[in-house]
């Protein structure tokens, strides 16, 4: 009898041994309470953001730069004054000179173009419809415009405008916008009339196409003295009229070509900085910068 007894008491010691082990391993009923209890907003607070609701509209930090810089650069950062000249909107005092170019895309501007780029400076290439008729012509505007260039409108004949009608001058300019656009997908936002001879209607016209009527400082490529790269060169750096803001005028020639090179190095060992012509403020870029 007092053996049986012995036996149930061991029993029951290792029955309640094993009972404890067998807790000790299980997690505690308190603590799964808990986990469920932890608020989701919560949760979803702790975790990387890669996990957040995807509906979420929240902007991440790289969201917000990358807003701050597309602001920057539709900001134009220079203004046209009324002598046509060019001006830094928030230092007028800062040396600089913007490059154009007449008469493209003739024999030489495809070349201008390589030239300046090179030199990691920009312009405004001004061109001609009667340049852009064959399949050809068009290949060289868009190489020009896919290297960075603006492109502008010159009319498309290069006739003077005070000896045309006024459906005439819409024909030059607005005909001339649609082949721009056409071609390189985009209208031209500077706008130059043949020898620099505007009408009330074709700055009205203008206007309306949301282009920026300009003409220009100087220039001297078309004169006879000047037909030659060392002289072409040495004029247009050390004229007179070079100044802060100068407008500079240049043709699609080939003397032009020739000398552009020694022209950019020479204004920029005077200190100018070359302006690049997409951010000079247009009726076009206004606009969208104020939506």
């Amino acid at each position: 009898m007092n053996r049986t007894i012995s036996y149930m008491l061991t029993a029951s010691l290792l029955l309640a041994g094993c009972s404890a082990a067998g807790e000790a391993q299980k997690p505690k009923e308190n603590n799964e309470v808990k986990e469920e209890k932890v608020d989701p907003e919560e949760k979803a607070a702790e975790k990387p953001s890669e996990n957040r609701n995807a509906e979420s509209t929240e902007e991440t930090p790289e969201e917000e730069v990358q807003e701050s810089v597309d602001v920057e650069q539709s900001t134009p950062q220079y203004r046209m004054k009324t002598d046509f000249s060019i001006e830094n909107i928030e230092n007028p005092d800062e040396k600089i000179v913007l490059l154009t170019i007449d008469d493209a895309p003739d024999k030489n501007a495809l070349e201008m173009a390589k030239t300046l780029k090179e030199l990691n400076v920009k312009a405004i290439f001004f061109v001609n419809g009667h340049f852009l008729d064959t399949p050809e012509e068009g290949e060289v505007l868009k190489e020009i415009h896919q290297m960075g260039f603006m492109i502008g409108n010159h009319t498309y004949n290069h006739k003077s405008l005070q000896d045309l009608s006024e459906e005439q001058q819409r024909k030059e300019i607005v005909d001339l916008n649609d082949r721009v656009e056409e071609l390189i997908g985009e209208r031209p936002q500077f706008f130059r009339a043949p020898f620099g001879m505007n009408t009330d209607y074709s700055k009205q016209l203008a206007a309306d196409e949301k282009m920026l009527v300009m003409n220009w400082t100087y220039g001297y490529d078309w004169k006879k003295d000047y037909q030659s790269r060392d002289a072409l060169a040495d004029i247009m750096i050390n004229t007179p009229f070079l100044r802060n803001g100068a407008n500079l005028l240049m043709h699609d020639r080939k003397w032009t070509s020739e000398a552009l090179r020694d022209i950019v190095n020479g204004l920029q060992n005077k200190g100018y900085k070359i302006v690049d012509p997409s951010q000079i403020e247009t009726p076009a870029n206004s606009e969208t910068a104020a939506q």
